[in-house]
């Protein structure tokens, strides 16, 4: 508030009213808090997230709030070891109960400290609220829950600055409501809940409706809306066990309760005797009897003491009767002292039962006290309210006025005239002795004849002339008083009863002789000096005492200042009284606090934002190299203004001097927006003449462009006009010629279709005859192939099926040897035989296949062979006929027979050549057979080798389903083996059966391998050279002693190894490959009692121990991760591996083993040759290790640490760069002088710029230097890439929630300042790779998409749905909302979105606080672990270990011989 530029009542109420509409309840002025009551509820500003925002926050940093008041009150009491009090002051229903609740719960959070004895301090400061609420607070025309008493809750801590203590006082309890009270209000609380408690309480103490007790029944108003009473009754009592009442002081309060309320229904009327009185009727009489039973007390005594009077004269006892009405006043008057004596019973109990701190170092003190009341009737309780009111306001203006002059002997200041204003005279007229207003009504009190006249008229005469007392002109006993706040009109006539305070003596021996000892207790006998003498005690000096204790307390502490307010009497949300406001501010001393602060330099101004703003009133200030505090004088000079004073960081003003300046600076920007004015019309006449002058030369090319095309187009015409006529002729030309074409064509054409078809006829003659030919021969090789064909077949499945039977016998010979095949076979095991079978199908289709193409081939060549003898044969033939046929015609005679054998041999020769040629189309044809049956064998071969690649895809398939079983199988077994050993106690075993015992399964498993002699020997070389030619039994008897001593041996010698920095092998951690190679080759997993587990968990934790180096904590878990990765990968559960073999053993010998034996592969597990570098081969070299319990635990207990590290190294970024993000948020100012001098530069390049990325520059900088370390101890990527993520989702939430949280960060110029660094960070995302970064850039979103909403423009145009769908889509609506309404540009003077936006806003986040889901607007930090052994172990890539040099301490030692690389 003392931010404004204009300091008076409107800027101040317009200020509230503007924040009051954005849900900013609260604002500060100066150090002073203004609550204003929302009357609603407002949850996620109350939660444990903001408690955590405002802890240590710096007062000021963050938004205004009530936390931050009793943070700056805690933090003073820690650091300077004084005690501090909170003031919360205000009106009834103005929040201030509610407020103390809220500052005692967060004080509680900063101070709590663990749980002794089922309770704590502060859970009983707490509880004690709804106890005191309960028997204090009632419903009144103003507030629901109105505090009818003053309470200053003193919270004491110790040296740590934890709760050691509390007390509780309470001031001016309101005893008249307790007999009267008006419509609509309503009696204490307690009443009411009494009567709505549980139907067996309701009979025990005789109670019923409301409306049937006297006390009660003066208002219609039983029920408030909303609340329960018998909800708050199980409350009261659960609140009442907290803070130590037992279950027998609450049956005997509520006891005295509903005594009370039965002594009210008590009615009189006129007895017997003269000016007597008696119960009225039986329903008095009733209530009469009840009450005396609650009591405990006698009937008749209760009824005299109601009804009579004892009077002690120096002769005798006298007994005076009470007339009627004199009997109600003593009845009401013994209801208000019980109730009295009650409540403050349960005052003392809380305190009591709290415990107050002797050696309390220092408190914080929270005064919940009642504000300055004007009514229309003020009797005396408004009269103490007021004085009190006057105290505190004279203590506000004294600690108003010594911040100023802290402020200005700060500033260096001179301040020597300031005036300040006290209130002493009004104090006086109160309190002053002997003649105040409080000593002048004790005195009135004190004579019995006074009345409340005689009172007002010496009050009268006292005060006639003194200025703050009035008389009033109509009333002869009303007196008004001119308060700070305005005049208050008290009417005196009740004063004088209100202020005795003295019980009857009948009540207190009444009371005094009950049987029941807390009745008893309330009322113990008074000391005999005090019961003899007859000094009068009133009310008015006893508080007048109290609250000059509770100034003197105030005084020894640092005070703050809590001013609640509330903005309607109709106490709804959202409505703000102008005028009910303003006279709250004047109560409660804000406007006096303002008027002391325009009592000297209303306006102060840091020197940069002074610069910034007037500076355009004097530029040459800014000119040369003056630094801001010059230029401010400069600027003021220039000004011509006296009076102002400059201090070291501020300018100082006088009230009117800023709006001089203001109007000055207002001239200064009309005159500069008239000469843009002036320049941007003369700009756009120049611009519309060019756009003339274009407009006129486009115009006349037009014109002249339009005379060229016709002159072009007539020329164009003539030219077309030639054309066509030279194209004319030439068409007719064209014609005649083409018609004499054709004839000549035609003529030729029917010449040569004639000779064609002359040759057509004799080609289909001879074609016809050669395909009857063809057709013949076919048919006739055809029938014999058919035939050769099945022959082939039959004889084939002949043989086929003997093979079948012979083979049938077999399997039923090998089926009796071998037993049943098992009924159920796995799924996955059937998948594999099929598939077999199928390949299986595959070849002997595919042999068949080859054997009938190389069958047919052979036939084809048989056929071939054949033929070519059939022709040798047919050449030989004709050669003889021919030598016949020349003997015969040489034989022949000469001319008769010469023709006719001619004519004989003509045809044979003609048949032969015929058949000739028939042979050659028939070896022809074979010859395309042959070829087209290789063509087919080649085709075949193809189909084969592509079924060939099918079947590999198919066995790869089944090879991969069946390793994939396997896996399965062994995990479910290890995961359920595990979880069984974890549950049971290590069994121990006695140390001479251990051995023994070991060696037995040694034995067992070599005999079930095969190879007895090589692993028994094995084993027992594993710890003595000396054993490998004993008797067993020696070994059971004799070397026990030896091999422990040895292994002890070998555990330390391993163990003051790893405790050195072994460094790495390539990426290989050295120490994880030394101790597992070691355990692995000791066989310490299999074992089932071993301590080198224990040792190997101890060094790890030593050497992390309160680590802080990073380089040692990133070596260890690189270290502990790859240990735990081989782990992960070798052991199982004890139990799971003794079933796969015996399975794997009885699948073989079935058939389904042997057509599956080529499918199976080795059991999923570590490769031993890998590790142990490829010694001891076979099946033993691919199985896993049965881990018994140690070794299980060490697993777990390995997992934990690799936990534990990771945490250690995720903290310790996080408190490197925590202290730059809080810089980070908020771009550094600078001065303006310098930003006018590089306005012209590019930013990017100029040293302005990265000074003001430094503090980006340094979080990239710790983010690679941690890179770095990471990299260099070869932490795996996937770890590295989950630390890095999680950082980012840190640096995303503390960036967000402190932009959420400060007005000043949520401004345009801010926004590109962090949006420059988030593109630093977007660029070590990028030089990191993905490999280390990961979704890193993704974790921003938050923050990103928050910058990106501040440094858009044009704000305003933007719908609801396009910011939260298209802007902002991760962010929800009470974010959206709380950064629109805390938007600021101090860059371009651009607004925030719309006001319909802000409405639509706030209707979406009212419906959403209706669902039962915490709506806080503030991110929470994710502290957990991101990944699991399993997410690691997939994650890391196989590597080999068996190169891995031992380090030169156990490199020469013989017990570690098996560390050093096998030369291949």
């Amino acid at each position: 508030m003392t931010k404004l530029s204009y300091l008076h009542e409107p800027g101040v109420l317009q200020n509230l009213k503007i924040r009051y509409e954005l849900n900013e309840i609260y604002t500060y002025t100066g150090n002073i808090l203004i609550a204003i009551n929302p009357f609603q509820r407002l949850p996620h500003i109350y939660d444990a997230h903001m408690m955590q925002q405002y802890k240590g926050a710096p007062f000021g940093e963050l938004s205004p709030h009530v936390f931050a008041v009793a943070d700056v009150a805690y933090r003073a009491m820690i650091n300077e070891g004084k005690s501090n009090s909170i003031l919360v002051s205000g009106e009834s229903g103005a929040g201030k109960t509610e407020t103390t609740k809220m500052l005692m719960r967060y004080l509680a959070y900063l101070g709590g400290r663990a749980v002794t004895e089922g309770r704590t301090v502060e859970q009983q400061v707490l509880e004690s609220n709804p106890v005191l609420e309960a028997f204090g607070n009632a419903k009144t025309v103003r507030n629901n829950n109105s505090s009818r008493f003053g309470k200053f809750v003193e919270i004491q801590f110790d040296k740590q600055g934890r709760i050691s203590g509390a007390a509780v006082r309470t001031y001016l309890l309101e005893r008249s409501r307790v007999c009267q009270i008006s419509d609509p209000e309503r009696n204490y609380h307690c009443f009411y809940l009494l009567c709505a408690a549980p139907q067996e309480e309701i009979e025990k103490y005789k109670l019923g409706h409301p409306k049937t007790f006297h006390y009660l029944n003066q208002s219609k108003c039983y029920e408030l809306v909303g609340i329960s009473d018998a909800h708050d009754y199980l409350a009261t009592r659960r609140a009442m066990d907290i803070v130590g009442i037992s279950e027998k002081e609450q049956e005997a309060i509520f006891r005295v309760v509903a005594a009370i309320l039965h002594i009210g229904n008590i009615d009189f009327t006129k007895g017997k005797e003269v000016d007597s009185s008696v119960p009225k009727d039986d329903k008095s009489k009733f209530h009469l009897k009840t009450a005396a039973e609650l009591l405990m007390c006698d009937l008749k005594a209760l009824e005299d003491a109601l009804c009579k009077r004892v009077m002690v004269t120096p002769e005798e006892v006298i007994k005076r009767s009470l007339d009627p009405q004199s009997a109600v006043t003593s009845r009401d008057g013994f209801a208000k002292t019980v109730y009295s004596r009650l409540f403050d019973w349960l005052v003392d109990k809380i305190n009591k039962s709290i415990g107050q701190d002797a050696n309390s170092r220092s408190l914080i003190g929270v005064l919940d006290i009642y504000g300055f009341e004007s009514f229309k009737t003020n009797s005396f309780e408004q009269f103490c309210i007021n004085f009190t009111n006057e105290k505190l306001q004279q203590h506000f203006n004294q600690h108003v006025f010594k911040m100023e002059q802290e402020e200005y002997t700060k500033e260096a200041i001179d301040w020597s005239y300031i005036e300040f204003v006290d209130n002493q005279d009004v104090l006086d007229l109160i309190e002053k002795k002997p003649g105040g207003i409080v000593a002048l009504l004790d005195e009135a009190c004190m004579f019995p004849k006074s009345t409340h006249e005689t009172f007002a008229n010496k009050l009268y005469q006292t005060f006639k002339a003194h200025k703050r007392f009035i008389k009033p002109k109509l009333s002869r006993t009303d007196f008004t008083v001119a308060h700070y706040a305005g005049e208050v009109l008290y009417q005196s006539d009740l004063f004088l009863d209100k202020n005795k305070d003295y019980v009857i003596p009948e009540h207190q021996d009444l009371l005094g002789a009950s049987k029941c000892p807390f009745v008893v207790g309330l009322f113990p006998p008074l000391p005999e000096e005090t019961s003899k003498s007859s000094k009068f005690s009133s009310i008015g000096s006893r508080f007048k005492l109290q609250l000059q204790q509770l100034m003197e307390t105030l005084n020894s502490t640092e005070p703050h200042y809590i001013r609640c307010v509330k903005p309607n009497n109709l106490l709804k949300p959202a409505i703000f009284e102008n005028v009910n406001i303003m006279q709250q501010l004047r109560c409660g001393g804000v406007l006096e606090a303002i008027r002391i602060s325009c009592a000297g330099y209303p306006t102060r101004k840091p020197f940069f934002e002074f610069v910034n703003r007037f500076g355009l009133l004097s530029p040459e200030a800014l000119e040369g190299s003056y630094d801001e505090k010059v230029a401010c004088k400069k600027i003021l000079d220039s000004m011509g203004l006296k009076g102002y004073q400059i201090g070291k960081t501020k300018v100082f003003l006088r009230a009117g001097q800023m709006a001089e300046l203001d109007t000055r600076r207002t001239e200064v920007l009309s005159g500069a927006a008239k000469n843009i004015q002036r320049r941007t019309r003369t700009h756009q006449a120049q611009k519309r003449f060019i756009v003339l002058r274009k407009a006129t030369v486009s115009l006349q090319a037009l014109c002249r462009g339009r005379l060229s095309c016709k002159r072009y187009e007539s020329l164009r015409r003539e030219a077309a006009a030639v054309k066509i006529q030279k194209n004319g002729r030439r068409y007719y030309s064209r014609k005649s010629y083409k018609k004499l074409h054709v004839s000549a064509l035609s003529v030729q054409t029917g010449l040569r279709a004639m000779a064609a078809r002359k040759q057509f006829r004799f080609r289909k003659q001879t074609k016809a005859a050669t395909v009857v030919q063809a057709q013949w021969r076919c048919h006739r090789a055809t029938t014999y192939y058919k035939k050769l064909k099945n022959g082939v077949i039959i004889s084939q499945t002949r043989w086929r099926g003997r093979l079948a039977k012979r083979e049938l016998r077999k399997l039923k010979m090998a089926s009796r040897e071998t037993g049943a095949l098992k009924e159920a076979k796995d799924m996955l095991e059937k998948k594999v035989e099929e598939l077999t079978y199928r390949a299986q199908l595959e070849k002997r289709l595919r042999s068949d296949l080859e054997e009938a193409k190389t069958q047919e081939i052979t036939k084809l060549q048989s056929s071939l062979e054949e033929m070519r003898k059939k022709v040798d044969e047919t050449n030989a033939l004709l050669v003889k006929e021919r030598e016949a046929a020349k003997k015969a015609a040489e034989e022949a005679p000469p001319v008769i027979q010469e023709t006719q054998v001619l004519v004989e041999d003509t045809k044979k020769i003609e048949l032969m050549t015929e058949e000739l040629e028939s042979v050659k189309a028939t070896l022809e044809n074979e010859k395309q057979r042959a070829d087209d049956a290789v063509r087919k064998f080649e085709e075949a071969q193809e189909s084969l080798d592509d079924k060939k690649k099918k079947l590999e895809e198919t066995e790869k398939k089944g090879q991969q389903l069946q390793e994939s079983l396997t896996r399965m199988e062994e995990k479910c077994t290890n995961l359920e083996s595990e979880n069984k050993v974890l549950r049971q106690q290590a069994v121990s075993m006695a140390p001479n059966k251990f051995l023994s015992g070991r060696s037995r399964s040694i034995l067992q498993r070599g005999s079930e391998s095969g190879h007895l002699a090589v692993d028994a020997r094995s084993s027992l070389d594993l710890h003595s050279n000396s054993m490998n030619q004993r008797d067993p039994s020696e070994v059971e008897d004799k070397p026990q002693k030896t091999l422990n001593e040895k292994q002890q041996e070998n555990h330390e010698l391993l163990i003051r190894c790893i405790v050195q920095p072994l460094g790495f092998q390539g990426n290989r951690p050295i120490t994880a490959c030394i101790i597992y190679k070691c355990l692995l080759q000791w066989r310490s997993f299999e074992v089932e009692r071993t301590s080198v587990f224990d040792r190997i968990i101890q060094t790890i934790g030593h050497a992390i121990e309160s680590q802080d180096n990073n380089n040692t904590l990133a070596y260890w878990l690189s270290n502990a991760s790859t240990l735990l990765l081989l782990l992960q990968r070798t052991l199982k559960a004890s139990g799971a591996a003794g079933m796969a073999p015996q399975r794997r053993r009885s699948s073989s010998a079935t058939l389904f083993g042997r057509m599956t034996q080529s499918f199976r592969g080795a059991p999923q597990g570590v490769n031993l040759a890998m590790i142990t570098g490829g010694a001891g081969g076979g099946a033993d070299t691919l199985r896993q290790v049965e881990a018994k319990y140690p070794a299980l635990l060490f697993k777990q207990q390995l997992t934990a640490y690799v936990e534990k590290i990771y945490g250690m190294i995720r903290d310790n970024l996080k408190k490197e760069i925590s202290p730059l993000l809080g810089l980070c948020i908020q771009a550094p100012r600078t001065s303006r002088a310098s930003l006018v001098k590089g306005a012209s530069r590019s930013v990017a390049n100029t040293p302005a710029h990265e000074a003001l990325i430094a503090h980006w520059q340094g979080i990239v900088k710790i983010l690679m230097n941690f890179l770095n370390t990471l990299k260099s101890n070869n932490v795996p990527s996937f770890l590295v890439c989950k630390v890095f993520t999680q950082i980012f989702s840190f640096i995303n939430v503390q960036l967000f929630n402190s932009l959420l949280l400060r007005r000043e960060c949520c401004s345009f110029s801010n926004g590109e300042y962090v949006r420059a660094g988030l593109c630093e960070l977007e660029n070590w995302c990028f030089k990191a790779t993905d490999e280390y970064a990961g979704s890193s850039w993704e974790e921003l979103k938050h923050i990103r998409q928050a910058i990106g909403f501040l440094v858009i423009h044009q704000k305003p145009k933007k719908t609801l749905d396009e910011i939260s769908h298209d802007l902002c889509p991760v962010l929800s609506i009470q974010q959206l909302y709380r950064i629109s309404t805390m938007y600021w540009d101090d860059k371009y003077g651009t607004h925030s979105v719309s006001p319909d936006v802000i409405a639509n806003m706030r209707v979406l986040m009212t419906e959403d606080s209706n669902i039962a889901v915490s709506n806080s607007f503030l991110l929470d930090d994710d502290s957990s672990i991101p990944f699991s052994v399993d997410d690691l172990s997939k994650s890391m890539e196989r590597f080999e270990i068996a190169d891995i040099e031992p380090p030169p301490l156990i490199r020469e030692n013989s017990g570690f011989s098996f560390l050093l690389p096998v030369a291949e």
